[in-house]
């Protein structure tokens, strides 16, 4: 058996270790100053963040007409009866001073000519509030400054080039820092008092996504196997419009175009969407995911008309976009763009309250791998960046507020590389899409499980074979039809309306 190099380090009293540098991550570090932060990430640079790859901008209540009850009642209206009205007030009411920091650390947001925010209307907003940075690349320049802060900082320290696969328990039921290791095989145990989880989705664990194919739940692995709660598992948003280019992960064409008045079309060249929602385009984006897998299974390709909304004005509004079409020989200007349904955000994750504690001591988790229950049955448009910011700036307040608990590990030790191969990431992505996608059924969903388990008696408890588990069983468990989740043999919405919980162990 191969022995693994491993090395130990005890981080200073009271510091925090940070697994994941995604904007969830850099946020809550930057605000936990003049606490030490650690941050935990396997990247160079800011280009891997599942949150750069965010394009339509960050939801909030910014307009003078605007106010945090609507955008609340927003918020709990996409969430099909699963949003905790008390998460989505605070989001609400705390994410406009949130976007406030963002301008003031340096974001660039696309601004008015007399100086106002520049706010786009998306599906299932009840008026325009989501403010966009260069057209289309909120996301990637969000980061762009987060990292730029980040390396400046004197109380963070970056731990470069390592991924997080495990966390260390302290031998009472709690949580002492992460195990992780490089791509040559080298470990490293950090042992911390405190440990917070900001690794993002699991969209890498389907073979259709809009993310890094590297956001494969990891964070949802490490945390559930140590007895963590997680909740609404089952709850996967896929994001309508990606264009269907045969990339991987494939370019995402914004909401926000069709919030500018772009329409889908079929290969007839008919608008459809009216067919199956009253409102059109701007439906709940998991309504229109639904209809245009539907418009692919009758074979009539869809497509994002652009050329009479958006037209000449493409390549200045929309850059990412554009050059993602060009890339592919598609001028949008002058021809619709193929689109197709992919995984963009998960609504379950670790479950945790509104400053990111979970049901383990000395663990907290914050934006996509956490679950609020801000989002419930479905994401409401562009509320993902903001939910990081909110969120991380509440955890770093409950840190400086709190006096850390002294956490000692209860053991570091080394341990096999429980790695998947590209054959078996390719079998339980194909298997993932066919059978706990856009549409769900007992039979697929029951044969999908069983071959994660005789994955897992392969290769062990690998992350992302758990990650999946936890997912496919929460879509077994939930016999009804629920924002992201749609069962064909129970197509109907269940009442009372319930959250679900689940334990790793329960699975056993």
């Amino acid at each position: 058996m191969t022995q693994w190099t491993l090395d130990t380090q005890t981080l200073p009293k009271g510091a925090v270790l940070i697994v994941g540098a995604g904007l969830a991550g850099l946020y809550t570090a930057l605000k936990l100053a003049p606490r030490p932060v650690y941050i935990l990430t396997s990247r160079r640079s800011e280009k891997g963040a599942a949150s750069a790859w965010a394009q339509g901008g960050i939801a909030a209540a910014l307009h003078p007409d605007d106010s945090p009850e609507s955008h609340a009642r927003d918020t709990i209206a996409a969430g099909d009866g699963l949003v905790d009205p008390e998460i989505a007030r605070i989001l609400s009411e705390e994410g406009p001073d949130r976007v406030r920091d963002l301008a003031a650390l340096g974001v660039p947001f696309d601004r008015k000519d007399d100086g106002s925010l520049y706010l786009s209307l998306e599906a299932a907003h009840s008026m325009a509030r989501v403010a966009r940075v260069k057209g289309d690349t909120a996301g990637r320049e969000i980061i762009k400054v987060m990292v730029q802060h980040a390396r400046s900082a004197d109380h963070i320290t970056p731990l470069i080039g390592w991924r997080a696969e495990s966390l260390i328990p302290d031998g009472h039921g709690g949580i002492a820092g992460a195990l992780a290791r490089r791509d040559d095989g080298a470990m490293l145990g950090v042992e911390a008092d405190m440990t917070v989880l900001a690794t993002g989705g699991v969209g890498g664990l389907f073979a259709v996504t809009t993310n890094p194919k590297t956001a494969r739940g990891d964070s949802l692995g490490m945390a559930a196997v140590m007895g963590a709660e997680m909740r609404d598992m089952e709850f996967v948003q896929f994001h309508p419009t990606a264009i269907d280019i045969g990339r991987d992960p494939a370019p995402l064409a914004t909401e926000a175009l069709r919030g500018d008045g772009a329409v889908l079309i079929n290969s007839t060249g008919k608008r459809f969407m009216t067919r199956y929602h009253a409102d059109g385009e701007l439906a709940p984006r998991d309504d229109v995911a639904r209809a245009i897998f539907a418009e692919i299974q009758a074979g009539r390709g869809p497509m994002l008309d652009c050329r009479e909304a958006v037209g000449d004005h493409f390549p200045d509004h929309f850059p990412t976009v554009f050059e993602a079409c060009r890339s592919a020989g598609i001028d949008p200007r002058k021809q619709a763009i193929p689109v197709a349904p992919a995984v963009h955000y998960h609504m379950g994750g670790v479950a945790t309250d509104s400053y990111g504690r979970t049901s383990l001591s000395g663990l907290l988790a914050v934006g996509e791998c956490s679950a609020t229950g801000l989002h419930g049955a479905n994401r409401l448009a562009s509320n993902s960046l903001l939910e990081a910011i909110v969120f991380g700036g509440r955890a770093a307040q409950m840190i400086l507020d709190s006096e850390l608990s002294p956490k000692k590990a209860d053991k570091i030790k080394s341990q096999p590389w429980l790695s998947i191969t590209p054959e078996i990431s390719q079998t339980l992505r194909t298997g993932m899409t066919e059978f706990c996608g856009v549409r769900r059924q007992s039979k697929g969903l029951n044969l999908l499980l069983g071959r994660i388990d005789d994955l897992i008696e392969r290769v062990g408890r690998a992350n992302p074979l758990i990650a999946s588990r936890l997912i496919v069983a929460s879509a077994i468990a939930r016999e009804e039809s629920r924002g992201g989740h749609f069962r064909d043999d129970y197509p109907d919405m269940a009442q009372p309306s319930f959250s679900s919980y689940i334990t790793y162990d329960m699975l056993d």
